[in-house]
């Protein structure tokens, strides 16, 4: 009986990893569609990845696009990008680190956060940037 009690926490604890998972390949899949959206010049896909909060704040595409080629240069026209380290800190949230080579070559790394919305999508609720220290040695 204590071996299939073991089993079944271990079983348990599989599932959890595996949903984790899922969720983190979800939110990383809103992430990955919205920059290519922003490579491709698709400012109304790009918007649609964002959070009601963030909505709210920039109520329309435009002004949201403002706000990303003023701020978030790198992010608007990344050259190329990879997933870093990721976790969900509470049910239906995650925090993904992007690894991004911004337009003027540099690198530079995006800690994004995301929220799991009611239809089952993961959207945007914030981003934070921060250039990468490339001074040689």
């Amino acid at each position: 009986m204590r071996m299939l009690s073991a089993i079944a926490i271990i079983l348990a604890g599989a599932g959890a990893a595996i949903c984790g998972e899922a969720e983190i390949k979800a939110a990383q899949g809103s992430i990955d569609a919205q920059l290519r959206a922003f490579q491709a010049g698709d400012n109304d896909s790009a918007y649609s990845y964002a959070a009601p909060n963030i909505k709210r704040i920039f109520p329309t595409v435009d002004a949201f696009m403002g706000m990303v080629a003023n701020g978030y240069q790198p992010v608007a026209k990344p050259k190329s990008f990879s997933f870093g380290e990721s976790n969900e800190p509470a049910a239906g949230l995650v925090a993904q680190e992007v690894l991004i080579v911004g337009p003027d070559g540099k690198d530079y790394r995006a800690l994004y956060t995301l929220e799991l919305q009611p239809d089952g999508t993961y959207r945007i609720t914030g981003v934070s940037l921060k250039a990468e220290n490339t001074l040689a040695t």
